[in-house]
């Protein structure tokens, strides 16, 4: 009975065999086709593929760059916004975010992750969907080098090839720093270089740990994880990329836990300049397409200026703190904006935080002038936050200018600005500030070589464009004087030439409506040299100085020094500097 029970069974364990060998055989030759088929296609495909020799050089359209003189970047323009980096100039954790949002294994697999691919294949397979692509970080390489975005099978392996050919010539760390350099990353910025400076006006190796992330979510989706554009979608990216560096290693659970309870701190930086000079800065754009076309954008120019980066800051320092002082001279005006919030407002709730970061990156960003939201009042103190800075405090000597009263005092959810100055012990605190509703222009030349050394065109380029240094035309008044007096050094005086300071009525319709022709004392000093006339400013002097000269003369003299003739007073209100140039002309 044992023999006749165990023939079965051996038969059935033969018949299990022979299938197995068969299914295996079957297997192999279809793993061989397989890998046949995909050669076969490759030789195929290969004659028409790009060749990848190029990326070895890759040449990216580098935007223009505007310099200070002493090698300061003012401001860069171009379709293209990049700051390429070498490999070892990127931080070890935005390298690591990239990798855990895009591709875990990109040191481990040829190019192509077989595994991810054949994820993709089955998910194709059971769903029907195209759920999951497989692209590792060479093969988005090769599309963005040399392929389109078209969703085909065949695009899918040209982009294979491409990169098994990219593997072969590059190394990782060749191919990662290209890849950073390159990949689109939303608001114009290709480049994670370049967007650490657009969206944190930082460089990349100053970036938080969650700021990297962030970034490192982008290339998925720019536009629909774009942090100004849509900061919830963006926040919830940025998270998934921080769970995957805890999952893979990347990060322990306390770097975790302070990255991810991080706000949304992106915020479109204005002009990726080290300085503030845009109204120069635009000057010199507007002319390098005026010499180059569009190529100025494109062709990595580097414009170098006559500016001195230590008296911009000096000359724009200076004008922002004259018209600071003046604005607060006249009065606090009150809350910029108000956001809707109130005493019952949670600022805990990650709707609420979400909120009041999205109304005070609507309005305009001006440095030295940070944006911030009252939290309430702590006796004669007020609490805010800001965007950048977190909590912080205005206390009542900070708030004293103001002179607040019901009308004009912030309440909670009000947007206001401040300012960070430094009180007569030395300390440095947060000041109430507003946007002055006054403008001016400065400008500073070399009087050797004329080369402008410093320009400010108004309180801030981000809030209106209008040079003032150069294109509003105002009456110099006194300070056109000393052209004046060289006209009549020049016509045979010297500065010890007498002229009376005395009363004279002057039959000269013009200069009547002019306003008073008396001196700024309200005095008359009699005989006056012409040196001690020009120190005082003397009006009535400066009058008889110009009818001694001759009008036609003085204009004809002072024309010489490049200011349009035609602009200057046929009469002798010339004297008392009725011309309308502008600052620079001056």
């Amino acid at each position: 009975m044992s023999q006749a029970d165990g023939s079965p069974k051996r038969r059935s364990r033969r018949i299990i065999l022979i299938c197995l060998s068969i299914l295996t055989a079957l297997g192999l030759i279809g793993v061989l086709a397989a890998i046949g088929g995909f050669y076969a296609l490759g030789a195929y495909y290969k004659p028409d593929l790009p060749t990848v020799s190029g990326l070895e050089d890759l040449e990216l359209q580098v935007p223009l760059r505007i310099y200070t003189a002493d090698g300061v970047l003012m401001r860069e323009y171009g379709a293209e916004r990049r700051a390429p980096l070498d490999y070892d100039q990127l931080p070890q954790s935005l390298i690591e975010a990239v990798l855990a949002a895009e591709d875990d294994r990109f040191f481990e697999h040829p190019g192509v992750d077989w595994q991810g691919l054949l994820r993709a294949v089955w998910v194709l397979a059971t769903t029907g969907e195209k759920a999951q692509g497989g692209s590792t970080i060479t093969m988005q390489l090769a599309r963005n080098c040399f392929l389109t975005s078209e969703r085909t099978y065949e695009r899918k392996l040209r982009e294979i090839y491409l990169a098994l050919e990219i593997e072969k010539q590059l190394s990782k760390e060749e191919i990662l720093e290209r890849y950073l350099n390159k990949i689109f990353l939303g608001n114009r910025a290709y480049g994670v270089g370049a967007a650490a400076e657009v969206y944190y006006g930082k460089p990349a190796a100053e970036l938080t740990l969650a700021q990297s992330a962030m970034i490192a979510g982008l290339p998925k989706a720019p536009s629909s994880y774009n942090p100004i554009a849509n900061p919830e979608r963006a926040l919830i990216r940025r998270n998934y990329v921080l769970r995957r560096m805890r999952e893979l290693g990347y990060i322990n659970s306390s770097q975790f836990d302070a990255a991810i309870s991080a706000p949304v701190t992106a915020e479109l930086a204005r002009g990726l300049g080290e300085i503030d000079a845009d109204y120069v800065a635009e000057m010199l754009r507007a002319d390098m397409v005026e010499r180059y076309g569009d190529q100025a954008y494109t062709g990595g120019f580097h414009v170098r200026s006559t500016l001195d980066s230590r008296l911009q800051r000096a000359a724009d320092r200076a004008l922002k703190t004259a018209l600071l002082a003046y604005d607060q001279r006249h009065g606090y005006r009150g809350p910029e904006a108000r956001t809707g919030f109130d005493e019952q407002t949670d600022w805990s709730d990650p709707d609420v935080a979400l909120a009041w970061r999205e109304q005070l990156r609507d309005l305009p960003t001006i440095r030295g002038l940070p944006k911030a939201v009252v939290l309430g009042w702590d006796g004669d103190a007020l609490n805010v936050r800001t965007l950048e800075l977190g909590d912080q405090q205005i206390t009542a000597e900070g708030l004293e200018w103001a002179e607040l009263t019901a009308g004009n005092r912030p309440q909670i959810g009000d947007v206001i600005r401040m300012e960070s100055v430094t009180t007569d012990e030395g300390h440095k605190i947060w000041r109430l500030a507003q946007i002055p509703q006054v403008q001016g222009a400065f400008v500073a030349l070399d009087p050797v070589t004329g080369e402008v050394k410093a320009m400010v065109g108004g309180f801030d380029y981000f809030l209106g464009k209008f040079n003032r240094a150069v294109q509003a035309q105002r009456q110099p008044g006194s300070a056109f004087k000393p052209l004046l007096y060289s006209a009549a050094l020049a016509n045979g005086m010297t500065p010890a030439t007498v002229i009376n300071d005395a009363p004279v009525v002057f039959d000269d319709p013009v200069l009547n409506d002019t306003g008073p022709t008396e001196n700024y004392t309200g005095r008359f000093y009699g005989p006056t040299r012409m040196r001690e006339a020009l120190v005082n400013s003397r009006n009535l002097v400066s009058i008889r100085l110009l009818r001694q000269v001759g009008i036609d003369a003085a204009r004809d003299h002072i024309s010489a020094f490049g200011l349009p003739k035609e602009r200057l007073p046929r009469d002798l209100s010339l004297a008392l500097g009725s011309a309308v140039l502008s600052p620079l002309e001056l």
